[in-house]
């Protein structure tokens, strides 16, 4: 009996040694992963215009404050208001009673002066024959013509006094010195109004073509002017510039920068740009709110690269995954300016034929194995040479 238990005992050994063993194996060996699929966009350098997106008001192209330049009551107002004038149009018209009789008057005191002259001429021409002869003395003869002279004299005087008053009678009637939109009325009819007053009647503004005054931060102007001495840039001339209306839609029409003022405001370290721009349907009007998109400089070999492709590290740099030559992952450290639409201008890090990851950047780690696919045409963004630049931003965000 004892023997029997030994043996069991020994058996059950055995098999409770023969299962360790068989835990403590290797495990079935497991086929090794392949290269991870991604997507990627080969850098091509390309001449891309660099665009800045300003704020800006409109205000009119020329603008006439309507003042009287001789006094009287006002007898008709000639115009409507908010109606399209042109230059030399009637507006107001005075009461030009008392400036009627200065000018009869004028008139009739150069007749008076007129007539001494027909009167004086014979008698000089008397002397002149008479002193020859010695017939008369000198004195007077020097006294015929010198009456002669004086004749003539009040006669010019008198030309010069018809003159005044002819013009202050024209004044009288109140013209648009510009063609413009008129706006409101400052008087009506029977308002006495003065010479040279400092309310206007009325204002008169020339909408087509309009200006839209934008400002620029005089720091990037100066960063600007920088890097076209450096080389980096060129100089982009007439360039139209897109204007975008305060409800984000497009103005039909494109303007043109015009001028760049040489002052820089103290209080906002800004100036000021002039762009003028065509509006016969007098869309623009003054004092509306408008963003232009204006063209600074052009670059010859700038490098593009797709938003989705440009990430932050854990510092805060921007970086981008590239597939090396070996189809191998390659982290760079990149250097970005601004936003070209939905893609970055890259300064540094990234070169013509680098093949930027932008699918499948969860899925690998810098050294790992890929397989690169080139995303299709269809889906890659390919700005033109005068792309517009949206934003201007110092990095991709986060």
């Amino acid at each position: 009996m004892i023997f029997r238990n030994l043996a069991l005992r020994l058996v059950f050994m055995s098999l409770l040694g023969m299962g360790l063993a068989a835990c403590q194996g290797e495990p079935p060996s497991q086929p090794e992963a392949g290269p991870v699929p991604v997507t990627v966009v080969t850098l091509e350098a390309r001449p891309v215009t660099l665009t800045r997106e300003l704020s800006g008001r409109t205000s009119p192209s020329v603008i006439a404050e309507i003042r009287p330049q001789v006094s009287g009551v006002v007898e008709q107002r000639l115009f409507k208001e908010g109606s399209q004038v042109e230059a030399g149009q009637p507006l107001y018209q005075l009461d030009d009673a008392l400036y009627q009789a200065d000018l009869a008057s004028a008139e009739a005191t150069l007749a008076r002066a007129q007539a001494a002259v027909e009167a004086a001429k014979p008698a000089a021409a008397r002397a002149r024959k008479l002193i020859k002869t010695n017939a008369i003395s000198r004195q007077d003869y020097e006294s015929a013509v010198a009456a002669l002279r004086q004749a003539e004299a009040e006669v010019k005087v008198a030309q010069a006094a018809v003159q005044q008053r002819r013009i202050a009678l024209q004044y009288a009637q109140i013209s648009s010195p510009i063609s413009g939109r008129a706006g409101i009325s400052a008087v009506t009819q029977g308002a006495l109004v003065t010479a040279n007053q400092a309310q206007p009647l009325t204002t008169v503004q020339q909408l087509d073509p309009i200006h839209v005054d934008l400002t620029m931060s005089a720091n990037e102007l100066l960063a600007l002017r920088q890097e076209l001495e450096a080389g980096s840039v060129s100089s982009a001339t007439d360039v139209p510039v897109t204007i975008l209306l305060e409800n984000g839609s497009r103005y039909p029409h494109q303007g043109r920068l015009t001028f760049t003022d040489v002052t820089v405001d103290p209080s906002t370290g800004s100036l000021l740009l002039r762009v003028v721009a065509p509006n016969p349907e007098f869309l623009l009007m003054p004092g509306m709110y408008v963003r232009a998109q204006v063209s600074l400089a052009q670059r010859q070999q700038a490098i593009l690269a797709p938003q989705q492709g440009i990430t932050r590290d854990p510092k805060g740099n921007a970086t981008a995954l590239v597939v090396a030559a070996d189809n191998t992952v390659e982290q760079r450290q990149v250097r970005v300016s601004r936003a070209m639409g939905d893609q970055w201008l890259v300064e540094d890090g990234l070169a013509a034929g680098d093949r930027v990851i932008v699918e499948g950047l969860q899925k690998v780690a810098p050294g790992a194995p890929v397989q690169p696919t080139e995303v299709e045409p269809a889906m890659a963004s390919t700005p033109d040479p005068a792309a517009q630049q949206t934003a201007a931003a110092t990095g991709p965000r986060q």
